[in-house]
């Protein structure tokens, strides 16, 4: 299986990776009648470094694939990797999946990146709690 990615890691002064995100373009979207369009697989930040803004940063970094930055190079960056997944891509849109439980991570994606909810899948998680399917349109309005 080969995807189309997008994948950053934040690490501190010392080199300890503290963050990182894994992005995909999806492959099978033109075989289910859907436009092309990204998914973040995979988002976390080391508990010690959280409410310090690098999950939004690593959401919204883009450079070069599988490319590592520092938390402090991370800040410094311009580009977005949605702007990366609609120049390069032609994504339309990116979604995720949230678990509902999880306040934090909606708060982040609805409120501060402007991700809106686009439906429900029951049971998403191994344990059977559901999962929030969210978008973020990367159509230039």
């Amino acid at each position: 299986m080969t995807w189309p990615s997008l994948s950053y890691v934040a690490e501190d002064n010392k080199g300890r990776v503290v963050g990182y995100i894994l992005a995909k373009m999806e492959e099978d979207a033109a075989e289910k009648n859907e436009p092309p369009h990204g998914h973040v697989t995979s988002i976390s930040v080391l508990r010690s470094y959280r409410r310090l803004g690098l999950a939004k940063k690593l959401m919204l970094l883009s450079r070069e694939e599988n490319e590592t930055f520092g938390a402090e190079e991370i800040a410094n960056q311009r580009w977005l990797e949605e702007e990366a997944m609609a120049t390069i891509y032609k994504a339309e849109y990116v979604s995720l999946h949230v678990r509902k439980s999880n306040r934090a991570a909606i708060g982040l994606y609805r409120d501060t990146l402007g991700f809106e909810v686009h439906g429900v899948e029951a049971k998403y998680y191994a344990d059977g709690e559901d999962a929030l399917a969210m978008r973020l349109s990367l159509k230039e309005n």
